[in-house]
């Protein structure tokens, strides 16, 4: 055995018998790289991924080719990094499964916010709700970098419609910005209401999301001021 392979079975055991709260950034980097870069020392790379992008979070957030450019990094590694973001985010979709209901603002986001882990583009989800306002499909609307979410009214009439929802939620980030909504918001929110009120679903609200961060367009008062404008209050 090397002295490489004796530091791997450590860092191995250290995980399972602690987690990663005992590992500091770049250890975690490291345990991760030794599945990728079999009989050689990782330590140097993982320094070098954390120097490059200065955090943990920007290391899994990179682009492939911005992994690339990190000596000692290659396509099968890099590969594996976008791999681990792209599994969490995953993981947290699974975990938002239509069946809850979401009566609120803090159960709206609880189930948005993983839609959103880990996207670094613009892109505007369609959650359907029943008449007891429990969750029975959500579906991605537009995926785009764009200054707000551009997608089409039709479409989230024609899902609506399909789903049988009594209530829709739309919901879309801001992965540069704040979770404030712009004038382009409030204009496409006004056009979905006005879309979805002749069919008689109602958009419950708005979610603007921003990292792990959202806003309501309804507590807000932006909806309900749409509503009311349309009369529909």
């Amino acid at each position: 055995m090397s002295i490489h392979d004796g530091h791997r079975s450590r860092l191995r055991e250290q995980f399972l018998n602690h987690g990663l709260g005992t590992f500091a950034d770049h250890q975690t980097l490291e345990l991760l790289l030794c599945y990728a870069i079999p009989r050689r020392d990782v330590n140097p790379i993982a320094h070098r991924l954390m120097k490059h992008f200065g955090t943990l979070a920007a290391v899994f957030e990179a682009s492939m080719q911005d992994l690339l450019e990190v000596e000692g990094v290659g396509e099968h590694t890099a590969s594996l990094i976008l791999l681990v973001t792209e599994l969490g985010r995953r993981y947290q979709i699974d975990k938002a499964k239509p069946g809850q209901i979401l009566a609120g603002t803090e159960e709206m986001g609880a189930y948005i916010l993983p839609l959103f882990h880990g996207l670094t583009d613009e892109v505007a989800f369609l959650i359907c709700l029943d008449g007891s306002l429990r969750a029975i499909h959500h579906e991605k609307l537009a995926e785009g970098s764009v200054n707000a979410a551009s997608f089409s009214i039709r479409r989230a009439v024609e899902t609506a419609l399909k789903r049988k929802a009594v209530y829709v939620v739309l919901a879309h980030n801001h992965p540069s910005g704040l979770a404030l909504p712009n004038v382009t918001d409030i204009a496409t929110t006004e056009q979905l209401i006005q879309a979805l009120a002749p069919l008689g679903i109602r958009l419950a609200d708005h979610i603007i999301v921003a990292g792990d961060d959202f806003v309501s367009m309804r507590d807000s008062g932006h909806l309900v001021n749409i509503e009311k404008r349309l009369q529909l209050g």
